[in-house]
């Protein structure tokens, strides 16, 4: 399974970005797909993650402000980010979880300043 991440970047306090990540390989239906994240310095943090039905959860701190979507016909995962801030600053990774088997993007850097 390889996960591929793209559109992370600089962006305004305020301002908005999308993620997105598609997974290929072979992947079991079921499936678990979410973003992390981590800071300089910080531990590796869930940021959202979806369900392949469709139950999400977020991280207190993003709620609200950020929104995960998927296209299972796609393998893709989305992570709509509004109202960015200089704190959401990180790398952010792309995660599969399935089978008890957790597979990883290589990042993708969210730099939020002004």
């Amino acid at each position: 399974v390889q996960l591929v991440e793209s559109g992370g970047g600089l962006v305004q306090p305020g301002g908005s970005l999308r993620l997105s990540c598609a997974a290929s390989g072979s992947i079991f239906s079921m499936n678990v797909m979410g973003w992390y994240r981590q800071a300089p310095g910080k531990e590796r943090e869930l940021v959202a993650r979806i369900t392949s039905i469709g139950f999400t959860n977020y991280e207190d701190s993003v709620k609200g402000r950020f929104s995960i979507a998927r296209d299972n016909a796609k393998n893709t995962v989305y992570l709509q980010m509004n109202s960015l801030k200089p704190e959401d600053t990180a790398v952010y990774y792309c995660n599969l979880h399935t089978r008890d088997m957790n597979y990883w993007g290589k990042g993708t850097l969210v730099t939020v300043s002004s």
